[in-house]
C-alpha cells in the first residue's frame, strides 16, 4: 500500500498536510539518509521519515543601527527581515549558513551598501570541496546570472567581473576545507567559481556537487566600518 509522502509525514508528525508539504519542499525531510524531493510522490505507507529542520538564528551582535545574525543552513534570508523587523544589507543563499547583516534603518542600510559597493567590506567564508586543493589561488572570471524561477550563474565573457581568493586549510579523504575571501558579490559567486576550477562544493548539486547533508558553505566573518563579526563554522565542517 502506498500514500503520498506529505500525507504520511503529516500523520507521522501530527502536523497539517500544508506544513508537511512545506517541509518536504524546503528539503528538510529524509528517508534512509536521502532527501525526499517530491511531496506528492507515492511511497510505501510504512515509511519512516527523519526531519532535519534548521536551528533558530542566533544574534551575534546588536546595537542601535545593526543586527548581526548567525543564519542557520536551510533558512531563507528574507525570513530574518520579518523575524527581526530589519532590512537586509546583503543576503546569503538558503543553503549557506553564517554571518548576515540587517540594518535597523534605511539610512544605515544605505551607508552599508556604499561600503559594499566600494569594496570596503571584508567577506570571509569557509567551504568543503571535493578533491585535494593544496595551493592558494585567485579566481578572476566574469559571472553572468540568469534569473527565472531560480537564479543560475555561469562563467561568461559577457558577465560582470568577479574575484575570489582561496586558501587551503585541510585536505583528507579527497575532500578539502578551504578559506574563501570574495572581493566582489556576484550571485552564487563562490559556488560557480569553485566549480569552474574543478573543486565543486560538497552537497552543491546545482554547481557540480553530489547530494549530501547540506551545501558546505558558511559565511564565517565580515568586517564592516572597522568592526569584525564572526560565526564559528558548524561542527559538520570538521573533515578530520
Amino acid at each position: 500500500m502506498t500514500e503520498k509522502a506529505y500525507k504520511l509525514l503529516a500523520l507521522q508528525e501530527s502536523i497539517s498536510n500544508k506544513e508537511a508539504k512545506r517541509l518536504i519542499d524546503d528539503g528538510f525531510v529524509y528517508v534512509h539518509g536521502k532527501k525526499i524531493k517530491i511531496a506528492r510522490a507515492e511511497i510505501d505507507a510504512d515509511t519512516k521519515f527523519k526531519l532535519d529542520i534548521p536551528q533558530n538564528p542566533q544574534i551575534l551582535h546588536e546595537d542601535k543601527d545593526l543586527f548581526v545574525i548567525n543564519k542557520p543552513y536551510g533558512l531563507d534570508s528574507y525570513t530574518l527581515e520579518k523575524k527581526y523587523s530589519g532590512k537586509l544589507i546583503h543576503r546569503l543563499d538558503k543553503t549557506t549558513s553564517g554571518v548576515i547583516l540587517l540594518a535597523k534603518t534605511d539610512t544605515f542600510k544605505q551607508k552599508c551598501l556604499a561600503e559594499f559597493e566600494q569594496g570596503k567590506v571584508y567577506k570571509e567564508y569557509v567551504a568543503v570541496v571535493y578533491g585535494t586543493l593544496v595551493e592558494e589561488m585567485t579566481i578572476q572570471k566574469p559571472i553572468l546570472t540568469t534569473k527565472g524561477q531560480t537564479a543560475k550563474s555561469v562563467i561568461s565573457k559577457n558577465g560582470k567581473p568577479a574575484i575570489t581568493e582561496i586558501s587551503p586549510l585541510e585536505a583528507i579523504n579527497k575532500r578539502s576545507k578551504i578559506q574563501v575571501v570574495i572581493k566582489t558579490g556576484r550571485t552564487h559567486q563562490i559556488r560557480v567559481h569553485l566549480e569552474s576550477i574543478g573543486f565543486p562544493i560538497v552537497g552543491d548539486t546545482l554547481y557540480g556537487g553530489k547530494e549530501d547533508k547540506r551545501v558546505y558553505l558558511h559565511s564565517k566573518k565580515i568586517t564592516l566600518f572597522g568592526k569584525t563579526y564572526e560565526a564559528n563554522e558548524p561542527k559538520e565542517f570538521d573533515i578530520t
